[in-house]
């Protein structure tokens, strides 16, 4: 069983928009993690092609092995082309690479066309695979307002509000004018490669996945508190598209109090 609830915390039965913002809450992750993959399969069916970028964390790989548990033979893989919100610049055999993730938890188990994988290349110089890969993206993505039309983009976001590798120190982010750009950790120092906030916000459709108790303060912040926008995860705000949040009850938990 899931709850929907309005931006004041109220519960309701039926679904209901909030600030244009859909909230679901679920019982555990392996609840959200199905829900999730029931609205892939339900795409998967409805279009020719379809364009996702997916997102690194810990939530994707629970929705990876719900996959392939019960999804593997039903999502038609050959529609599906993969990108990337961010990376990480690490070489794609590394534990840390968001790509490597994604082949040890899905690819070694799924038949996907080979050509419908775009993966951020993070061995690569950073700044010259954030140009590659925004003429990858441009090359293989529809438009639509000038900027890429992804079908679907997955998110995570941070204890600091940070999401993809937009940080709350590279604000700028948000609003620059390329596809990609190279992000840095602002404590490890670490290079990443993300996609911009106005090719997120260019979406069809954006979803939220978030799991954990470490989350809710941030969740609490994002939905209910009145300075979300210093937070890049609050400036998230499809130009035409719909915007989710699955929440598991620990990330949810400071919403559904009264």
């Amino acid at each position: 069983m899931r709850t929907v609830i309005n931006g004041d915390g109220r519960p309701e039965a039926e679904k209901m928009i909030f600030d244009k913002k859909r909230i679901k809450i679920f019982n555990s992750s392996s609840e959200l993690s199905n829900f999730f993959c029931e609205e892939l399969l339900k795409l998967s069916l409805k279009k020719e092609r379809i364009f996702l970028a997916l997102s690194g964390g810990s939530t994707p790989k629970i929705i990876f092995q719900t996959i392939i548990k019960d999804f593997k033979e039903k999502i038609q893989w050959e529609k599906i082309n993969l990108f990337w919100g961010d990376e990480r610049c690490v070489p794609p055999d590394s534990e840390e690479s968001n790509f490597g993730v994604t082949k040890k938890y899905l690819f070694d188990y799924i038949d996907i066309p080979k050509e419908n994988v775009h993966r951020i290349k993070g061995e690569a110089n950073p700044f010259d695979e954030a140009e590659r890969y925004s003429k990858a993206i441009k090359n293989n993505v529809p438009f639509y307002n000038d900027l890429p039309l992804f079908n679907m983009v997955m998110l995570g976001v941070g204890e600091d509000g940070h999401t993809a590798s937009i940080f709350p120190n590279q604000m700028n982010l948000l609003n620059s004018e390329k596809i990609c750009e190279v992000a840095i950790h602002p404590a490890s120092g670490q290079k990443r490669i993300t996609l911009t906030g106005k090719v997120i916000n260019n979406a069809e459709r954006i979803i939220f996945l978030v799991n954990g108790e470490s989350k809710s303060k941030i969740i609490k912040e994002l939905l209910k508190g009145e300075d979300k926008e210093k937070y890049p995860a609050g400036n998230i705000l499809p130009l035409h598209g719909k915007l989710e949040y699955y929440l598991d009850a620990s990330a949810a938990k400071y919403l559904t109090q009264k």
